[in-house]
């Protein structure tokens, strides 16, 4: 069966901790989404690592890992990956897979994701300029180049039309600073080093790990609130960030989807712009942003802060099926004396817990609620009965709310920084 992970708000949940945890208990993970727009991190020995296209199982040195065929793929991002990788000590070529339909981000996209945002001025919908959204709209439109077709004797030829087409493009637009000469020479150089890693065709790659009785966990990538049928449009990404996401971005059945493991924050937080209901734009949010490090690891941009909003978590519960949810960050909130969560929204004077067509709307007020906080620091802590009892209440509220249970409380960024809460996760992979 196929595990899948991902995230229930606007991503930054934690997922490459979790991952990272669980990944002893899988023979594979799997990305299957997504591109250098994410950014996962671990910490590990005290070092910290941020995965942008690598599956969070690359530490695992007996974990597979593959690069599925619904990621968009940056070969410069990817080789400064795996220079980081290789620096650390760790051996993992030999590990490391890429499905051969992951299509590619050129230069060219790049440079067009940056006219494009500069052309929106105050419309802009907060791209992380990764060339995400560009290499989509080529895939939708039938025209990008994927992995497979760097084999290709005609590659080059492949590689300048669509180039040539792009840059048409973009002079419809207002220039912008970018060295297109000196990227596309890192990128091609960079396209050799692609080359020399073990490419599959991803979806018989998974079929077999499945016949053979292996465990994959499917890695997703940004949040449940960023999907781009089901988040808050305009302001998503480009690629089915939910469960449904699996079955076209690995090449699997739903039939085979296992668990679906849902992370949250203890609190809220979104990067650049769009609707966020429970914002606190104020020195709460500020003390929340520094307590929590709260920086992009893709972008460096500060992320907004807030609340934990539970009618947009029931809705991504709902969406991605989840059985078993994980809750991060929790020491964070260690010093607040107080804590607030939406449990519903005031629409025009109308109470709901569901998410509106149009969460844009001005008009869309949270419903509060407020719970004691903790005020104790939960180093010490290693199981949940040991928690402060206000720190269960509020756990057990959310999993009354949401009608899923917990099963992982993380209390810190260490790997070990773990409390098991549910049986459904085994504690013997630390």
């Amino acid at each position: 069966m196929i595990d899948v992970l991902l995230g229930l708000q606007w991503g930054d949940e934690g997922k490459g901790k979790i991952v990272d945890y669980l990944a002893n208990q899988y023979q594979v993970v799997a990305r299957f989404q997504g591109g250098p727009n994410a950014g996962h991190t671990l910490i590990l020995d005290g070092k910290k690592y941020v995965l942008h296209t690598i599956p969070s199982g690359i530490f695992r040195d007996n974990v597979l890992n593959l690069i599925g065929n619904g990621v968009v793929i940056d070969p410069i991002t990817l080789q400064k990956e795996l220079a980081m990788l290789a620096e650390s000590g760790l051996t993992f070529k030999d590990r490391l897979f890429v499905a051969q339909k992951a299509h590619l981000i050129l230069p060219t996209h790049r440079l067009l994701d940056a006219v494009q945002e500069a052309a929106k001025g105050k419309s802009k919908i907060g791209s992380t300029l990764r060339g995400i959204g560009p290499t989509y709209t080529d895939k939708i439109g039938r025209q990008g180049l994927r992995v497979g077709d760097i084999l290709a004797p005609d590659f080059k030829k492949r590689y300048d039309a669509l180039k040539w087409l792009h840059i048409q493009q973009a002079s419809q637009y207002p220039k912008v600073e970018f060295n297109l000469k000196e990227e596309e020479e890192k990128w091609l150089a960079s396209v050799e080093e692609l080359r020399q890693l073990n490419l599959v065709d991803g979806e018989y790659f998974i079929d077999d790990c499945l016949k053979k009785g292996q465990r994959i966990l499917a890695e997703g990538a940004q949040g449940s609130m960023l999907d781009i049928d089901f988040g808050t449009y305009p302001f998503v990404t480009s690629s089915n960030t939910i469960t449904a996401g699996v079955c076209n971005g690995l090449g699997v059945a739903p039939q085979r989807i296992g668990e679906v493991i849902g992370i949250t924050k203890a609190y809220c937080t979104r990067v650049g712009g769009g609707p966020f209901p429970t914002e606190l734009d104020n020195d709460l949010g500020e003390q929340i942003r520094q307590a929590g490090g709260e920086f992009g690891a893709t972008t460096g941009r500060p992320r907004r802060c807030g609340w934990i909003d539970l009618p947009q978590l029931k809705y991504t519960v709902m969406l991605n099926g989840v059985t078993q949810l994980v809750m991060t960050k929790v020491d964070i909130l260690n010093d607040f004396e107080q804590l607030t969560a939406a449990t519903h929204y005031d629409c025009n004077g109308k109470i709901t817990d569901r998410v509106p067509f149009d969460i844009n709307q001005d008009n869309l007020k949270p419903v509060w609620k407020n719970y004691t906080g903790w005020s104790q620091d939960l180093d010490q802590v290693k199981e949940f009965d040991q928690f402060p009892q206000a720190l269960k209440d509020y756990v057990q509220d959310m999993e009354n709310i949401l009608g899923v249970p917990f099963s992982i409380i993380s209390t810190g960024p260490g790997r070990e920084q773990l409390v098991l809460c549910q049986k459904t996760v085994s504690a013997d992979n630390q």
